[in-house]
């Protein structure tokens, strides 16, 4: 693998080429405002990066980026309500009593 020497000087990047960097836009993309406060962000000369995707911006496109550390968009999804039998209700509700 080799190192960056575009955006992330000295950081290992698998799309580092002998002709420079083969990412698409020839380089890492800046963080987006959905990555704040995320542990996985790198601050360089240049800017703040994502250390594990090189283009943050596309994986929050479809919903929360499945590797933030800060859990923004990652609140429990509520499903949708219990349906509740009537009958096995009133059952229950006479054995108690």
């Amino acid at each position: 693998m080799n190192t960056c020497s575009t955006i992330k000087p000295g950081k290992a990047c698998v799309f580092m080429k002998k002709s420079g960097c083969a990412y698409n836009g020839g380089g890492c993309h800046p963080v987006v405002e959905d990555c704040q406060d995320c542990g996985n962000i790198e601050s360089f000369e240049n800017g703040k990066y994502c250390r594990i995707y090189a283009e943050p911006a596309m994986k929050w496109s479809p919903g929360p980026c499945n590797m933030s550390t800060h859990g923004n968009g990652r609140e429990e999804k509520a499903g949708p309500a219990k349906k509740l039998n009537p009958l096995k209700a009133s059952k229950r509700a006479q054995g108690r009593a």
